[in-house]
């Protein structure tokens, strides 16, 4: 155990964490050169694509020094606000940091978003400023940022270039020197928590686990401690870039188990593992449980796909504990699930992972926040679906969720940043200059008003330079009201929304017009409104379309001509009545792009 190190690498976005994980891979010779690629760890298209990483990526490295073999389990997190609950469940397997700087930016509201986490779990940091091979490279002024954040001497922080592979091997070093080997008792009763999982359709789920306490052998009869369920241990092993078979992995390491449960539900992550026959005492107090931030409809295109979505769900949540879901129905969808995100690029992330790990197409509704209903009789209920509202001679008062929004960018865009949450219903709590070329701007602001575009604007506005992270704080009571979507007078469920007030009129005429162009023409008049209870507040027709009945006469009589008239319009009268309005998958995803 002396000789075992676990640590993780957090940053903000694009601050070159997995290029220095690639590093250490290299230096390490964990990956041989023909296996070496850009962003080895980020193992998923879409995170290729993309540039980003969205998982958590576990690994093992030997590396020989002073004459001793060293175990280094290192953590690749993502650094995107999104993907947050991944770097804890992270740090809950660590005793030590990496915290990496961006000479060319230097310190990012994720950065100092990730620290506090780190530092709540007592891990041992080590700053270090990446990519001083870069010409715009500030090494000096992010070392004082550093230093001024947490209180660190100028010579604890470390230079690299994930990029050249400089500074590197001393970075290995420090890693043995400042990260505390872990602590544990390998003879005591097992004792094993759950920091990730993934479904393998051949062997069921494969539980990563950090070793606090005891030794895992395989065949070992074990228990998990929240579930309650009792299973063999078929096979454990070490995390290499292919899982690694072992007799036993025992306290202070990180590894894997494979049990052949096959039903998701039976594998919690944060659990905490132990023997049958000589269980531990308490359970590991794991991770806080997720906070799902955003809820949206998740639906299948076709209902007879219902179970099949069911069951990508379920798999994409051992892979993804973040994803909360539940089922619901819409009257305008049919069968589907509710479902929690961590923001809207964690939405996007899992609709694309639907679509190309399970083949499933879906339909996802317009994305709101979770508001607390006080009733006039002081009940107090949870909406986290519009049409959930009750109805206004019942309600009391409604309350939403607000945050605390932590915004770094240079001076030259602090006016714009501010008209920006101004109109986004902000609050100015704080503006302080951390450097003459940085400022922190801190707004409480509600956050129904941030999950759509707002990261989008603030990114085009300060010219990609401005850095954003946020919080829940509480909950407080705001006027809002429900605004209806109706097409020829039925409610469209899916497209109805709370929001304010003051911006109803506003976002319910843009809606309405922006349907009537993604709504399909029919043969006979569509009517969109934008309605509060029995108001309506705005309105667009689509003109119905004619069918030429008249094309198959040509000459005789007129009177034929009118009688196939007369015929057409009577047939129009039925369609109305009768007629039901298509809406494309295009108009539901057209509220997200109001602004454009």
């Amino acid at each position: 155990m002396e000789n075992i190190r676990n640590f993780c690498i957090i940053a903000h976005i694009d601050h070159g964490k997995s290029t220095l994980a690639d590093r250490l891979l290299e230096i390490t010779k964990t990956v041989s050169d023909r296996d070496l690629q850009a962003q080895t760890l980020d193992d998923m298209d879409l995170e290729r694509e993309r540039g980003i990483t969205i998982k958590s990526h576990a690994i093992q490295m030997d590396y020989v020094s002073r004459g001793t073999k060293w175990v280094f389990n290192l953590i690749d997190t993502p650094g995107h606000v999104d993907f947050s609950y991944e770097v804890s469940r992270s740090i809950a397997a660590c005793e030590g940091a990496l915290l990496l700087v961006d000479a060319t930016q230097g310190i990012q509201a994720q950065t100092i978003s990730n620290l506090y986490l780190a530092i709540d779990n007592d891990l041992e940091i080590i700053p270090v400023v990446n990519k001083i091979d870069m010409d715009g490279a500030m090494v000096e002024e992010v070392k004082d940022q550093i230093v001024e954040l947490i209180g660190c001497k100028h010579e604890d922080i470390l230079e690299a270039s994930g990029k050249t592979g400089k500074g590197v091997q001393e970075l290995l070093e420090a890693i043995i020197d400042r990260v505390p080997a872990p602590k544990g008792d390998p003879n005591a009763p097992l004792q094993a928590l759950i920091f990730d999982s993934v479904f393998n359709s051949f062997r069921g789920v494969i539980a990563y686990v950090k070793i606090i306490n005891g030794t895992l052998k395989k065949s070992d009869k074990i228990k998990f401690v929240n579930t309650g369920k009792e299973y063999a241990a078929d096979e454990v092993g070490i995390l290499r870039m292919k899982p690694e078979q072992r007799d036993a992995i025992s306290a202070g390491n990180v590894g894997y188990i494979i049990t052949g449960i096959k039903v998701s539900k039976e594998i919690k992550v944060g659990d905490t593992v132990t023997l049958t026959n000589n269980p531990c005492a308490t359970a590991i107090q794991g991770f806080e449980d997720v906070k799902p931030m955003v809820f949206a409809g998740i639906y299948p295109v076709d209902t007879e796909d219902y179970e099949d979505l069911r069951d990508s769900l379920e798999k994409l949540q051992l892979n993804d504990a973040s994803l909360v879901w539940e089922p619901e129905t819409s009257l305008a969808l049919g069968f589907g699930f509710r479902c929690g995100f961590l923001g809207l690029l964690h939405l996007e992330i899992v609709q694309e992972r639907l679509d190309r790990e399970f083949d499933m197409s879906v339909i996802t509704t317009v994305p709101n926040v979770s508001y607390y209903a006080y009733l006039k009789d002081k009940t107090k209920i949870v909406i986290n679906n519009p049409s959930e509202l009750p109805e206004p001679n019942y309600l009391d008062y409604v309350e939403e969720p607000f945050i605390k929004a932590q915004i770094i960018s240079k001076p030259d865009y602090i006016g714009s940043i501010m008209k920006l949450c101004m109109d986004k219903r902000g609050i100015l709590k704080n503006q302080v200059y951390l450097t003459p070329t940085k400022i922190e701007l801190t707004f409480e602001m509600p956050l129904a008003e941030i999950v759509f575009d707002f990261y989008d604007i603030l990114k085009s506005i300060s010219k990609g330079y401005a850095s954003f992270d946020y919080h829940m704080i509480d909950f407080r009571e705001s006027d809002l009201i429900k605004l209806d979507i109706k097409l020829n007078n039925e409610n469209v469920d899916a497209l109805s929304a709370l929001i304010h007030r003051s911006k109803a009129y506003d976002f319910g005429r843009r809606l309405c017009e922006k349907l009537k162009e993604l709504i399909p023409r029919q043969q006979f008049m569509i009517a969109i409104q934008a309605a509060i209870g029995q108001k309506v507040i705005a309105r667009e027709t689509i003109s119905a379309m004619r069918k030429d009945v008249t094309a198959k006469c040509y000459g005789g009589d007129i009177s034929r001509k009118r009688k196939l008239l007369e015929k057409q319009k009577k047939g129009k009268k039925k369609m109305r009545q009768i007629g039901k309005v298509e809406v494309p998958q295009q108009a539901f995803l057209a509220v997200l792009k109001l602004n454009d």
